[in-house]
């Protein structure tokens, strides 16, 4: 044993009690919230029956892409409802759709203002880094303290996880437009923002849907461990499987996983090269 010890548990500890003292009525609001858009996007997903929502996403991936796309889809999911992890799927879809739309809402802007200013994006970079190299278990914590059981905790901590791919693209996409053509803007007397708005993000749009797809991804990824703190799905059913070691179980979850995945990621993939 060392004869020093930094207290950086003990602090943290301490954040986070005086976190949960002062804003408790806000995480309160917070979770009520998430709890009920998790709740209304679940049941539109599951009231209809399960090939009429495969149709609608098969539909989707025709308009996107190709009818090819679309049978897979409709095979993937028509496989899904055969293992009886419809509702699962259904769940674990509906967290990934809400818990990326925020990330989303959260990173575009920081990789605007990290685009934008050389200081902001200082400050902006060693903070992605730690968000990314933290192993993804340990957001499930102060995720638990603040939010308890359930599925909340397990968006929360999925959104932290999923949302640094989203900054950085969203950074690198700006930072390598043209100068010339955003030159040619202000020359013509356009605003920052108008800038922005019209040169900017629309030739950097590319790249921030692949950053878009890369937080779908994690997001995905995160759906296994939020099962864990009680977020049910397709992660409730592989720790059930863990529990009472049964591969069958652990292993039609995992395929449901990879269906979900393989749709999601030619949906946004496709919609990137648009």
């Amino acid at each position: 044993m060392n004869d020093f010890r930094f207290g950086v548990g003990e602090a943290i500890e301490a954040g986070l009690d005086w976190l949960l003292g002062t804003f408790s009525e806000a995480f309160s609001i917070v979770r009520t919230t998430l709890a009920t858009l998790n709740d209304l996007l679940v049941g539109l997903l599951t009231w209809p029956d399960w090939w009429a929502v495969t149709l609608v996403l098969a539909g989707l991936g025709w308009i996107v892409k190709s009818w090819k796309l679309a049978l897979g889809t409709a095979l993937g999911f028509t496989l899904i409802a055969g293992m009886n992890m419809w509702e699962h799927a259904m769940d674990s879809l509906g967290l990934v759709t809400i818990s990326t739309f925020i990330a989303a809402v959260i990173a575009i802007p920081l990789g605007i203002l990290a685009a934008s200013s050389n200081t902001a994006s200082a400050i902006i970079k060693p903070i992605m880094d730690f968000m990314q190299t933290m192993p993804p278990m340990v957001y499930l914590i102060p995720a638990l303290v603040m939010f308890r059981v359930g599925v909340v905790p397990g968006m929360v901590a999925t959104i932290l996880f999923a949302m640094v791919p989203g900054v950085r693209f969203t950074e690198l996409g700006i930072r390598g437009v043209n100068a010339e053509v955003v030159e040619a803007g202000q020359a013509f007397g356009a605003s920052r923002f108008r800038i922005l708005r019209q040169i900017q993000l629309p030739l950097a749009m590319p790249t921030i849907m692949a950053g878009i797809n890369q937080v779908i991804m994690l997001s995905l990824s995160m759906v296994v461990i939020a099962g864990m703190v009680g977020a049910g799905g397709l992660g409730g059913q592989v720790t059930s499987a863990l529990s009472s070691i049964d591969a069958g179980l652990g292993f039609e979850a995992g395929i449901a996983v990879v269906v979900l995945a393989m749709y999601l990621d030619r949906l946004t993939a496709l919609k990137k090269k648009s």
